[in-house]
């Protein structure tokens, strides 16, 4: 598979000689300027085949980081047979771990269980920086956890919005504060996002960078003249259905405006537990051939189902940015949507209509919205999709990342004795204890899996993307 090396001192020790030959010390390919390029593990529980926006995010930042010439492999867990090692568009390998699925797409987590398999991936790799998704992912704590044992620079992007008052949200923002305490940079989808997430962990703004999420304009077009069916007023809900996205506040809102507007229907796309109060409501208002329920939708038909409509309903409870919208926008809808969260900050006052999260609120956001659409007063969908294609792109999200990772990349990766003193200071008495106990194991384990299976018997992975990827070269050997 690869050459092999000596071992050296370090708990990662192909970091200084074999990885950093094809990684960090490698350079632009002579026709640009002269660049750092990375090695970059996206780890996360949520991935393709799995649907949402954390998994579209990871898979286009990684897709424009490979354009701008690093290495990126992503780990997550296996999906069904989905097993083993995987490779997508331009060479962007996955690793589907074996790892028990606990709850809602997210592993069951040891702490020391993933241990094994994530060291050997990043060895294998010759990572140097970890970049980690959502706080809901426990395989995201779990790499934050081992790569900072091994010495690599971590970097980690939240996606949600957390409470501070019930039980749940209590234990989530102190196992965050734990993950993040010697992280070596977060970032967040909005401002809004930033202050969260800050108090939630307890952090130094400086520490926290906002980058926003993007929409791929290609994807989501405005559909050619006479797709959608002008006679009526489609509104559109492209959501999982679930309590957060607001699905009670969709079955209030559907009854009362059905009422009103004789030709208003609803088409709804996705899946989820809620589904059946709109099933319920739509079979004790007879409003079958008003409401339709497209179920789980795969990425590719999203827009598809975008186009059949005039106005985007977004009735979320909690957002920190909420990428639906956006695609509602690319593709010409009039957006109305809850003002909760980082939704504000997402798009123009002109592109979006913004209510409280009541079934008044947002009956009246849609009052305006149909009004308008009546009255013929709405901007033609093509002059909406260029505003919107201006505003969020994935390689202005990718530039400002890779700024992030040259940042970490030259800061130091804290020792045992100081990670041990930072969790105990940072973390409070007793979970700091804790975790530096469980910081002191997790170290010892590494030792005993070097003794067991050591660095040097580990093959480099051939690689597919990246500077030195076999992909590049036949590329540029077909461009000489």
């Amino acid at each position: 598979m690869g050459q092999r090396k000596t071992t050296s001192s370090r708990a990662h020790p192909r970091t200084p000689d074999t990885c950093s030959a094809r990684t960090g010390a490698l350079k632009a390919d002579g026709d640009g300027p002269v660049a750092v390029k990375h090695s970059i593990c996206m780890v996360s529980d949520f991935f393709y085949p799995n649907m949402g926006g954390v998994e579209s995010h990871i898979y286009q930042l990684s897709q424009c980081l490979l354009e701008k010439g690093h290495k990126v492999v992503i780990a997550t867990h296996a999906y069904g047979d989905r097993r083993g090692i995987r490779y997508l568009t331009n060479g962007l390998k996955v690793y589907y771990l074996p790892l028990q699925v606990m709850y809602n797409q997210s592993t069951a987590t040891t702490c020391f269980h993933s241990l094994p398999l994530l060291r050997c991936v990043f060895v294998r790799e010759c990572v140097t920086v970890v970049h980690a998704h959502s706080s809901f992912s426990a395989l995201a704590h779990d790499a934050l956890f081992h790569a900072k044992t091994m010495g690599l620079n971590t970097v980690f992007t939240d996606h949600s919005l957390f409470g501070f008052a019930d039980v749940s949200s209590v234990l989530t923002n102190k196992l965050l504060t734990v993950t993040l305490c010697d992280t070596s940079h977060v970032v967040c989808v909005s401002y809004t996002s930033k202050e969260n997430t800050v108090l939630r962990a307890a952090l130094p703004p400086d520490r926290v960078s906002v980058i926003p999420n993007a929409v791929d304009p290609a994807q989501f077009t405005p559909a050619d003249p006479g797709r959608r069916d002008d006679a009526r007023i489609t509104v559109v809900v492209v959501s999982r259905l679930v309590y957060r996205k607001g699905i009670d506040l969709l079955g209030g809102i559907i009854p009362v405006l059905c009422a009103k507007h004789p030709d208003l229907c609803f088409l709804i796309g996705g899946e989820g537990p809620k589904r059946i109060v709109l099933e319920e409501v739509r079979e004790k208002y007879q409003l079958h051939d008003r409401v339709r329920l497209l179920g789980a939708l795969d990425h590719k038909d999203v827009r598809d189902v975008l186009v059949q409509g005039h106005i985007f309903l977004n009735t979320s409870l909690t957002e920190a940015f909420c990428m639906a919208i956006v695609e509602g926008a690319s593709c010409g809808l009039q957006v109305v949507s809850t003002r909760v969260g980082g939704i504000p900050e997402v798009l123009p006052d002109e592109l979006v209509t913004l209510c409280e999260p009541t079934v008044r609120s947002l009956c009246e956001g849609l009052e305006t919205a149909i009004a308008r659409q009546q009255e013929g007063s709405v901007p033609s969908p093509e002059t909406i999709h260029k505003q919107v294609r201006a505003l969020y792109t994935w390689r202005n999200v990718a530039d400002r990342t890779e700024k992030v990772y040259d940042r970490v990349a030259g800061q130091e990766v804290l020792s045992l004795d100081r990670r041990v003193l930072r969790l105990r200071s940072h973390c409070g008495s007793v979970a700091g204890s804790v975790f530096a106990f469980f910081a002191v194991l997790d170290f010892l384990f590494l030792l005993l899996l070097g003794w067991l299976i050591p660095d040097d018997v580990i093959d480099v992975a051939v690689d597919a993307s990246g500077p030195n990827s076999r992909w590049r070269r036949d590329v540029i050997k077909k461009k000489n």
